[in-house]
């Protein structure tokens, strides 16, 4: 039974027309608003379009949102109805479940004794919802209003929950909320540890130089040989990645296309932004951004305030609820906004190629059922700025342009990048999302698939982003996604035989140089480079301790590393659109040293603030 307190009195008596009046299509024409030729190409897009026929008027802008719900009302004889000037009493939060609100995209606005009168922007939907609500003593009519103001008004509703269950929809043992080295250690036995490593440095250091160094050669010989095979497995395949032909356009209905950006105290990128995503040609009836921001984010909020967004662009507002404030977290309230069959991320300095959701919506079409996520290649606009902005441009050619589309070849486990990410939807809520907590929440997902059997397949197709030009904002990123490396290759070593059972042997190596090698790499850079010293005739310490028989060997098996990896970022810049950077490639090893920073800072929190997020501030170049 309804709460007698919001039992209000109906706008008009409450009645089912049985069947819809004049169609909005016709109701538009005979406004005046559309013309008849407007009306019969619309009609002939939604033929071709996952999309109601307003929604395509609206989209082309022949009209306004308000001129359909307008004419909705009089097609359904419902009522019209602004929730920002006469809102849902916050008691009507029981009246329907957050997933059905969600689902649906409605919120429930008043009780007439047991009818429920229900804003939506969709009453042909009406049906599915009653069939949902079934058992239930009450009846169900629409009243049509704003779908921004029903997502903010199931925000109020709802809002605690949903932020509740954004943060711990993952199970306890797949998520890292629960693993700290403090937890899994105790702080006792870290402390231990340190004091027992100090006095051994200081008993015997140039053993312990040794056992560091060693560590430090196999972990480059494991990320080398990665390397190399991945390089070998590419050059030697039939087709290169970059010359694959493109899957031919879906034959069928183009699929809905939600595309979420999660934005944080981003003062001057909304323009910008709005400006690159308006040359997407995808047709704007089946594209839904999202502009994910935190509720306490006035920065972002003042910033869309004053900015005229496109009809195709909505605002999801992420509540407050004291815990972490994360990307993930954020993607995961948004997600049950999104009407999409195709879940895609985008970064808030993102520049994707404009035909880019088309490629995706070909390539999901075509592609077997098990093949769960499609990742672009990340680049960059910015590669001119100055030298930081040069090696990292290089460093991610290489890494996607060569290494990565090897190690996809090669059937090992994907380490996702956190931005041109596209979803199959009901795969990613399979999966329950992402993990809240983990600051590499990409790399963790990419591994999540592996492990329920679901692949991830390389696109090509380029987002281009901004390179992080200045030295402190670079090591404050590298820090937070080194540390999201090693929290992510902990959880999921948390049993190291059931991860061997989901993976095999071959991916499980994989997993082992991508994530444990590679942090190994940056925090072992200064020990490595001594292997330089020999060249000019200085000792080295491994000389005291194993004898110079072993030392020059390391020293030629280091150097080789080295022009393996600048080998790798010619071959990477050497288009035309990159080769203006090949003769910077010979300072890479000068640029690394960074990322030795960022690995020590990376371990100081992973002890003090595992789940802290490292803001990297972007707007700062131009496209």
């Amino acid at each position: 039974m309804s709460d007698p307190l919001l039992r209000l009195s109906s706008p008009r008596p409450v009645q089912r027309r049985e069947r819809p009046s004049l169609p909005v299509g016709r109701q538009l024409v005979n406004a005046g608003l559309i013309t008849q030729a407007t009306l019969l190409d619309a009609l002939a897009k939604q033929h071709q379009f996952n999309a109601p026929l307003g929604e395509i008027l609206v989209a082309d802008q022949h009209v306004a949102r308000t001129d359909v719900l307008d004419a909705l009302a009089v097609q359904y004889d419902a009522d019209r109805v602004d929730l920002t000037v006469d809102p849902p009493s916050p008691l009507m939060a029981r009246a329907l479940p957050s997933r059905l609100c969600q689902r649906f995209g409605v919120v429930p606005w008043r009780w007439i004794g047991t009818t429920l009168l229900v804003a939506t922007t969709r009453p042909d939907r009406m049906d599915d919802l009653r069939t949902a609500m079934a058992g239930k003593s009450m009846d169900i009519l629409p009243v049509l209003a704003d779908q921004d103001q029903i997502n903010t008004s199931i925000g109020k509703l709802h809002g605690a929950e949903l932020a509740h269950r954004a943060v711990t929809q993952l199970p306890d043992a797949l998520s890292c909320r629960t693993w700290s080295p403090k937890a899994a250690l105790g702080m006792g036995t870290i402390v231990l540890a340190l004091a027992l490593l100090c006095a051994a440095i200081v008993a015997f250091p140039l053993w312990v130089a040794t056992l560091l160094i060693g560590w430090g050669v196999l972990t480059l010989a494991m990320t080398t040989t990665l390397k190399a095979l991945a390089l070998i497995t590419l050059m030697t395949d039939r087709v290169p990645a970059q010359q694959e032909p493109l899957p031919k356009a879906p034959t069928g209905r183009l699929p809905r296309v939600s595309v979420m950006v999660p934005l944080f105290k981003e003062e001057r990128i909304a323009e910008a932004l709005i400006a690159r995503l308006s040359r997407l040609t995808y047709p704007k009836a089946l594209l839904e951004v999202m502009l994910v921001l935190e509720a306490k984010d006035s920065v972002t909020r003042a910033t869309l305030a004053r900015t005229d967004l496109p009809r195709w662009m909505r605002v999801i507002e992420v509540p407050d609820d004291g815990t972490i404030t994360t990307k993930p977290r954020a993607l995961n309230y948004a997600l049950d906004f999104c009407n999409g069959d195709i879940i895609g991320v985008w970064d808030a300095e993102d520049a994707p190629e404009t035909d880019q959701l088309e490629k995706v919506a070909a390539h999901f079409a075509q592609a077997a059922p098990d093949v769960a996520c499609l990742q672009g290649i990340l680049d960059y606009y910015n590669s001119r700025h100055n030298w930081i902005a040069r090696c990292f441009t290089i460093e991610y050619a290489s890494w996607w342009r060569l290494v990565l589309p090897g190690v996809a070849k090669m059937g090992l486990v994907l380490p996702l990048g956190g931005t041109t990410l596209f979803f199959r939807r009901n795969i990613l809520e399979e999966l329950g999302g992402w993990d809240a907590h983990n600051v590499t929440e990409d790399a963790d997902l990419g591994i999540r698939l592996a492990r329920n059997g679901y692949r991830t397949e390389l696109i090509p197709t380029a987002t281009f982003e901004e390179a992080n030009a200045r030295a402190r904002p670079w090591v404050k990123q590298r820090s937070r996604w080194l540390k999201g490396y090693l929290i992510t290759y902990f959880v999921h070593m948390r049993s190291p035989r059931v991860l061997l059972a989901d993976l095999g042997w071959k991916r499980f190596l994989g997993l082992q140089a991508m994530f444990l090698a590679t942090f190994s790499q940056f925090a072992a850079l200064p020990l490595l480079w001594s292997f330089w010293l020999p060249t000019f005739g200085l000792p080295h310490p491994v000389t005291a301790t194993l004898g110079s028989s072993i030392v020059w060997p390391l020293a030629f098996f280091f150097i080789a590393t080295e022009l393996l990896n600048i080998f790798i970022g010619v071959l990477a810049t050497s288009d035309r659109d990159r080769r203006h950077l090949i003769p910077w490639v010979l300072t890479m090893p000068l640029y690394f040293p960074l990322g030795a920073l960022a690995s020590y800072k990376a371990l100081y929190e992973l002890v003090t603030a595992p789940f802290y997020w490292d803001k990297t501030q972007h707007g700062t170049a131009q496209t």
